[in-house]
C-alpha cells in the first residue's frame, strides 16, 4: 500500500480484467481491490475495447480464450491505438505453448500470468507494471509540459523578432528619409517604391525571404545623396555635365556607406544602392552593367524608382500623368528596364495603383509632424 501512491501519483491505479468466466473476474476482483486498486470488469474483448476508450485503465489483466474476440485480437487493437499504445497488458492464460507466448509478444502483451492465478504473483506483476505506466505517464505529461514552453518560447521569439524587424524598419526609413529631406514632396517616396519593389518581386517568383528583404532594402537606394551638395539636389533646372557626373556618384556614395555589414538587408540595399541606375542595355551607372549582368533585386528597384519619380512634383519637373508615366516605362522595356520586370510591372499594375494610393504625400507628412520627425 505504501507504493501505490508512488505508482500512481496518489490517484487510485485503475485495472481493468478481461474474462469470459464470471469466476475468475471475481477471483481477481476479490484479490486485488483489497489493496486499493479501482477494478473495472469485461466479459469478451469487443466489451474490454469499449471500456477502454470510454476511460482508458493503468493496466489490464487479459484472457486469451474468449468468445466474439479473443485475447490477442485485443491486444492488437489496443496497441494499434495511439491513445491506448502504452496501457500495460498482461495475458492472463492457461496456455502453456511456447508459441502462443510468442504470438501473444508479438501483439504487445507486457507480461504473462498463468491459470489458476497465484495471489502473490499477480500482486507482484501488478506493482511492477503499474510502476512501468507511472513512468510512462509521467514522460508523456513531462514531454508534453517541454512541448509547451518550447511552443510558448517559440512564440515569445517571434514576437520579439517581428518587435524588433518593425524598429529596424522604421530606423531604415527615417534614415533613408533623412538621405531624400532636401528632394521636394518626396516623404512617402520611399514606402511606395520599396512596395512596389516587393509587390513586383512576388510577382517574378522571388521567395518570401527575398521579397521581404526588397521591401527593407530597397528605401536605402538613394542614401548616397547625402553626400550630393544641395546646389545639385535642389536645382530647378536641367543639370551640367561636371554636376551630373557628380550627381551619379551617389550610388557609389551609398554603397560606401553600407559596405562591410553582416545583416543581408543591408548587404542587399549596398547592391541595390550600386547598381539600380545601371540600364539592362548598358548605358546606364556607375559601371555600364547589360542586362543579367544587373543584379536582379537592381533590376526591380529601378523599376519602382523610375515610376514613383515619374508622377511625383521633383524641383526640376512637375509630376507626370499616370497615362504619360505608364508609356515611359513601357517604352524603355529592353532598353532602361529588364523586359520581364516591365511585364511583372504591367500584370500588376492595379495593385501597383492600390500602393500609390496607401502612401500619398500628403499623408505621410502629417504622420511625419504629428510624431515630431
Amino acid at each position: 500500500m505504501s507504493t501505490l501512491s508512488e505508482e500512481t501519483d496518489g490517484k487510485m491505479a485503475r485495472i481493468l480484467v478481461v474474462d469470459d468466466e464470471d469466476l475468475n473476474l471475481r477471483l481477481i476482483e476479490a484479490l486485488l481491490r483489497p489493496q486499493g486498486y479501482e477494478v473495472t470488469l469485461a466479459r469478451d474483448g469487443a466489451e474490454a475495447l469499449e471500456k477502454v476508450r470510454e476511460n482508458p485503465p493503468d493496466l489490464i489483466l487479459l484472457d486469451i480464450m474468449m468468445p466474439r474476440m479473443n485475447g490477442f485480437e485485443t491486444a492488437g487493437k489496443i496497441r494499434s491505438d495511439p491513445a491506448t499504445m502504452l496501457i500495460p497488458i498482461v495475458m492472463v492464460t492457461a496456455l502453456q505453448d511456447v508459441e502462443d507466448r510468442v504470438k501473444a509478444l508479438e501483439v504487445g502483451a507486457d507480461d504473462f500470468l498463468t491459470k489458476p492465478v497465484d495471489r502473490m504473483e499477480l500482486r507482484a506483476r501488478v506493482r511492477s507494471l503499474l510502476k512501468v505506466k507511472a513512468y510512462n505517464d509521467h514522460m508523456k505529461n513531462y514531454q508534453q509540459e517541454l512541448e509547451a514552453q518550447v511552443a510558448q518560447r517559440t512564440e515569445q521569439l517571434r514576437q520579439a523578432f517581428e518587435k524588433i524587424t518593425r524598429a529596424s524598419l522604421e530606423t531604415i526609413h527615417r534614415l533613408a528619409r533623412a538621405a531624400e529631406y532636401k528632394d521636394e514632396d518626396t516623404g512617402a517616396h520611399i514606402l511606395r517604391m520599396s512596395n512596389y519593389s516587393a509587390a513586383i518581386a512576388r510577382k517574378m517568383g522571388l521567395d518570401d525571404v527575398t521579397v521581404e528583404r526588397i521591401l527593407y532594402a530597397a528605401p536605402m537606394h538613394d542614401v548616397g545623396k547625402i553626400g550630393i551638395p544641395d546646389s545639385i539636389l535642389l536645382k530647378p533646372g536641367p543639370l551640367g555635365k561636371e554636376e551630373w557626373e557628380l550627381m551619379k556618384q551617389h550610388t557609389t556614395i551609398g554603397a560606401r556607406i553600407l559596405e562591410g555589414s553582416d545583416g543581408d538587408f543591408i548587404r542587399m540595399a549596398e547592391m541595390i544602392s550600386l547598381t539600380h541606375h545601371e540600364k539592362w542595355d548598358g548605358n546606364g551607372y556607375p559601371r555600364g552593367l547589360q542586362g543579367e549582368d544587373i543584379p536582379l533585386v537592381a533590376r526591380i528597384v529601378a523599376i519602382a524608382d523610375v515610376f514613383d519619380a515619374l508622377m511625383s512634383k521633383r524641383p526640376y519637373k512637375q509630376p507626370f500623368s499616370l497615362e504619360k508615366s505608364l508609356g515611359i516605362i513601357r517604352e524603355s522595356r529592353g532598353s532602361h528596364f529588364d523586359p520581364e520586370a516591365v511585364d511583372a510591372f504591367f500584370s500588376i499594375q492595379d495593385e501597383i495603383l492600390v500602393i500609390r494610393g496607401q502612401f500619398k504625400d500628403e499623408s505621410v507628412s502629417k504622420l511625419v509632424q504629428m510624431a515630431g520627425v
